[in-house]
Parts: C-alpha cells; structure tokens; sequence
C-alpha cells in the first residue's frame, strides 16, 4: 500500500475527528449543582463531580503547569478517548476539526484548488491541479514541489498545517513558491483563492478538446456509461441528476456505477441515488434506534425519470456506509449486480449535533440501518467471515485483488485523473512508483463483460436464458460532464457522516 498521504486541498484532510468541549466550572468545593428538583437528575449529573475533581487536580499538581490552551485540549482528549470507547464511529469534532469537516460534507470551500501529498523525504508536492481553479490558471502542474507558503519554508512542515496555509477565503491572496519538475530554480506564484467546488461524481478520463468535462463512456462501441462517485456529499445528487439526463439524452445503453473506496456520506444523499434507478415507493433502507421508531426511506420520484438499463455496481473493502445502502438497495431490488469484493460493513448511522453555538461538534451513533431485505449491513468487531454483514457481490461476480494489484490499480487510477495541459510530459514517478502501461482493470473488466452480455440479452430475448434477476432492460444513458476530481487512497476505517442532525 502506498504510504504516500495524499489530500485534496482542493481541499479535503482526511478529517481526523477529535475533542470537544465541556463548560464546567473548576471548584475545590462541593458540586454546585442547579436547583434541587429529582433524585434522577442528581444521580444523571454525579459524575460531572469527579470530571471537576481530576481536572481541578491536574491544574494544580500536574508537574508542569497546563496554560488554557493546554487544559482545553486535556478535556477535549478525555471527552473524545471516552466516546471512541462507546463504538468507533462516536468522537467529538473540535472547532479546526468541524471547519474540515463541514467543508467535507458540502463539497465546496475557499482555496487555490490542488491536490497535494509529501512523499517519503517529507517533500510537499502538487499531485495535481483542477482544471480552472486559480491554481490551475496561474501555472501551478503536476508534479511541483511546493517550497514555501506565504514566505513559510515547508520542510518538516505537517501536511495538515499545509492545507490550513493554503485554504483561505476566496478573494485573499496566497503566495507558493514552487519548483517546477526538472527545475533547479524556484518560482514564486501569487494566487487568489477563490470557492473550489469538490465535485462527487467522475468519469473515467477528461474529455481531451475540454479538460474541464468527464468523458462518461467506457464504451463507444455498446455505449456503455461508467460514472465514479466518492463520496456521498450535498452536491452529488445534483451532479448525478446533471449527468444522468444528459446520458439519457445521448441514449446509452449501460452502466457501471463505481463506489469503490467511497467511505459514505449523508444518508438523503444515498437515498436519491437510489431513487434514480429504483421504481417509486420501492424501499431503499430502514433504520432502528433506542429514541425513535423504526424510520424507513422509500424510493422518491426523480427528475430524470424512470431508468432501465443493466447497471453493473463495483465495491471493494473500502465501499461503506452510504455507499453500501446504495448497493444494497439496488442488488435487493434485483436492479443491479454487484462485482468486486465484500464491501466494509458500517450499518450505524451517526448523528452530527453541534455543540458550543455550532462551533464544535459531537458525532454520536444514534440507529444503525438495514437492507430492503431486512439483513444486517453493519460488522460488529467480533463479526466472522461467513456471518452477514456488509454488501457481498453476487454470485459468480466476485474479483479478489491481491495486495500488490491492488497497490498497482491505486497507482494506475491516480495516473488517470492527474490533469496535464496539452504537451506537459507527466511527472517523474515519485519514490519509484512506476505505473504499469498494460495494467488492466480486473473489476472494471468483469462488469463490461456482464453489462455487454446483458444487451446482447436484450437484443436476441429469444436466445436469452430466464433472468432471475428481474432487472428491467430499456434505454440508457452515457455523457461527458464537468469538473472535477480526487482520487483518494483508501482508509483503513472509513468514517463520514452517514445522517445529517435535524436538531
């Protein structure tokens, strides 16, 4: 696995989600407590007690002497370190924490528009720019090293201090000095920042007469579409719904819809996607919590209509959460057939609920979510192999990558959505990391099989063999689109959002 730390600045860390705050007041005294009103809410609030008493000890007795800004992250670390323990997905989002992650989840934020990563020396490098995004348009290339920001030399610097640098407000002013491949000569460039709009869904390559747009076909000849989604974000159903029509409008004949390394998102979010290719009223997933009735989400009416295609989803280990309840919704339907491998098996839904006037954050596992078919999603720690949890492909589908492959189709992607103006040679591979010219994307391979196999189905029914799966056959879309662009390396416990606080 590469262990280079990729981000986007265009910006999204991942989030590393720690603190929060509690307001207690320190006495060496008695607990004062509100007015006397029941014993239940005494005994609610003894432990604030002993809180107040190991903290009050620590300001007085630690061995060095802990300024405000040392206390405050003591308390953060202890209210965080706590709520990991209820379950993995629970943690408390401190206020630097929040900004990303809000940036995150709406897709768009203030910065220069660039992916970066520090390789293994510690150097700072542009993995690639966004076409039209004011990095872009002032020279900024693949492959740059970035030596300073604002003045500030980089060696050693965190990359998550980086992104803070280089993330801004649009409208104010940045300053890198870079080296350019090849270079022995820094360069100094001035950019103004501007709002850089993340976007969610992908093609396979940029369209060459227009880098900005997304080439949908993987298939010219059969028309088959192929859409990439990272993650599951206040734009992607816009974006999809974009995408979609103007498929529609060119009819293809296919699609493969990849979700592979998508960590999740907002539950309306996935619940949309669904409803494009689910009949209305259908069930796409259900949740279950201790404060609540069991909820359920139907299949809306969408504005690009009813589709009816083959649609081939591809997941891998790292697919969770809001991509599951996709996949799942879609194979329970019979509408799509899974490829690839098992995907994570996160079925708890978390609630994001604002603390401090909406300063930081608490994410809290409020239900965990069910299949239309009433299986489980979510694997429990002690969960075995043959147990059910997650999303399984189907029978016959799945494709195994070992870890090397795996390493080389992370290395092979990236290549692919690294933008180049025309006639820039691509960057030299950093630390060895050579991309194979005939590498062949295996799952990718497997799901054209199948998508090409089902319209020649549909072309000769009477050669066809009964179709077990009740997937409804039809038109189907194809395209090019918009900006865009991140190619993420897979995290070891996906974690995001899966349903928006409406506290």
């Amino acid at each position: 696995m590469s262990r280079w730390n990729l981000s986007w600045l265009v910006g999204i860390a991942t989030v590393s989600l720690v603190g929060l705050a509690l307001h207690v007041g320190l006495s060496s005294g008695p607990l004062q407590s509100a007015p006397p009103r029941a014993a239940d809410v005494q005994a609610k609030h003894e432990n604030l007690r002993l809180l107040v008493d190991v903290l009050e000890e620590v300001q007085q007795k630690y061995a060095k002497e802990l300024d405000r800004g040392k206390m405050r992250e003591l308390v953060e670390n202890m209210i965080s370190g706590g709520l990991e323990r209820l379950d993995p997905h629970s943690s408390f989002i401190g206020p630097e924490e929040y900004k990303q992650f809000q940036r995150q989840s709406r897709g768009k934020f203030g910065g220069v528009g660039i992916k970066i990563g520090v390789d293994r020396i510690g150097q700072l490098f542009v993995e690639s720019p966004m076409v039209g995004t004011p990095a872009y348009e002032a020279g900024i290339m693949a492959g740059d090293i970035i030596a300073k920001i604002d003045g500030k030399s980089t060696e050693n610097m965190p990359l998550k201090k980086a992104i803070e640098m280089i993330q801004g407000d649009a409208g104010q002013k940045v300053l890198l000095t870079v080296y350019h491949e090849g270079s022995k000569k820094s360069v100094d460039i001035p950019i103004v920042r501007a709002e850089i709009r993340v976007d969610s869904v992908l093609g396979d390559r940029r369209m060459e007469e227009d880098l900005k747009k997304w080439d949908f076909f993987i298939d010219k000849i059969h028309k088959i579409a192929y859409i990439r989604i990272t993650a599951f974000t206040e734009t992607t159903v816009e974006e999809l719904t974009r995408v979609v029509e103007q498929l529609q409008k060119i009819g293809a004949r296919g699609l493969v819809l990849d979700l592979r390394n998508n960590p999740g998102g907002l539950l309306r979010s996935a619940v949309e996607v669904s409803s494009m290719f689910l009949p209305e009223g259908k069930r796409v997933v259900s949740t279950k919590g201790r404060n609540h009735k069991e909820e359920i989400y139907d299949a809306r009416r969408m504005p690009t209509g009813q589709t009816s295609y083959p649609i081939a989803i591809l997941l891998n280990r790292y697919s969770a959460s809001a991509s599951e309840i996709v996949a799942a919704a879609l194979q329970d339907h019979a509408r799509a057939v899974i490829i690839g491998e098992r995907s994570y098996g996160k079925g708890s839904v978390q609630n994001i609920i604002p603390m401090e006037g909406g300063a930081s954050a608490m994410k809290l596992t409020t239900a965990s979510y069910w299949r239309p078919s009433g299986k489980n999603i979510h694997r429990f720690p002690d969960a075995k192999e043959e147990e059910e949890w997650g999303v399984r492909p189907n029978s016959g589908y799945e494709v195994k990558l070992p870890d090397e492959e795996r390493l080389e189709y992370y290395r092979w992607r990236r290549d692919r959505d690294i933008v180049r103006r025309p006639g820039e040679p691509a960057p030299k591979a950093k630390d060895g990391e050579k991309v194979r010219a005939d590498f062949k994307d295996r799952v990718l391979e497997k799901a054209l099989d199948y998508v090409r196999d089902e319209l020649k189905k549909a072309a000769n029914p009477a050669a066809a063999a009964p179709d077990n799966r009740g997937a409804e056959r039809g038109p189907l879309p194809t395209v090019e689109v918009p900006p865009a662009a991140q190619a993420r390396e897979p995290r070891a416990r996906p974690e995001f959002i899966d349903k928006e606080n409406p506290r």
